[in-house]
């Protein structure tokens, strides 16, 4: 499974088509970051809503880039479990590596701004709350690209309309007074908490939300992916 982790992420890298999405979230990035400097837990609770979608299409793109006929060798050679499950390892992997990026560009354009108040945040502090956020986003971010993937929906049109229903969705129904929030990974509520203060519980609630959410979306998939091999 490993090999086939490396392979996914090679084909995804070489074909240059990491290269889309990684643009886009800079570009988003960059429009952010102009609009002045922020503390970083506020920016960096901002960043992740704004690079969730891109995460999501990111996820697709690199599922997508495996040839239907590859997909079903590696099934018989490593297992449908372990096939499915490299997939999801993989764009996890490649989005952490966005994460990465989107964690050092604000300090490369001047985006944020030490604490300035007695009651602003440390720096570290402000970057640990943003590592938070992301890797709250990143999750639930695989699950929707999977969800929109060609092997889960068969059709491009089908995974375009998964991932931008998802996309405004998770934004959507996001805002304060939403109705069902539930429906939706906390990538809003988190940005708002991380903003406002965060106490223990806060994170916990968040942290929960996030991985049931995932974990729900996931499941999905993997259910998807026993009617389409």
């Amino acid at each position: 499974m490993t090999a086939l982790l490396r392979l996914r992420l090679a084909g995804f890298l070489r074909t240059g088509r990491a290269l889309a999405p990684l643009l886009a979230g800079l570009v988003a990035l960059g429009v952010l970051y102009g609009g002045g400097r922020a503390q970083p837990g506020e920016a960096y609770g901002v960043s992740a809503v704004v690079l969730f979608p891109v995460l999501a299409w990111q996820t697709k793109v690199l599922l997508d880039v495996e040839p239907d006929v590859q997909r079903r060798l590696a099934q018989a050679l490593v297992g449908v479990r372990r096939e499915r499950l490299a997939g999801l390892l993989a764009a996890g992997v490649a989005g952490l590596g966005t994460v990465a990026v989107a964690l050092v560009f604000p300090w490369l354009v001047g985006g944020v701004a030490g604490p300035e108040g007695p009651g602003d945040r440390s720096v570290p502090v402000g970057i640990a709350v943003g590592l938070w956020a992301h890797l709250l986003a990143v999750p639930a971010a695989v699950a929707l690209g999977a969800l929109a993937s060609r092997a889960s929906t068969g059709s491009a049109g089908y995974g375009v309309a998964v991932l931008a229903l998802g996309g405004v969705g998770t934004v959507a129904l996001g805002l304060s007074g939403s109705v069902a929030p539930w429906l939706a990974p906390p990538v809003m509520a988190t940005a708002r908490a991380a903003a406002d203060g965060l106490a223990a519980p806060t994170v916990g609630l968040l942290t929960a939300w996030a991985v049931a959410w995932s974990a729900a979306a996931a499941t999905a998939y993997l259910w998807r992916r026993r009617h389409r091999p």
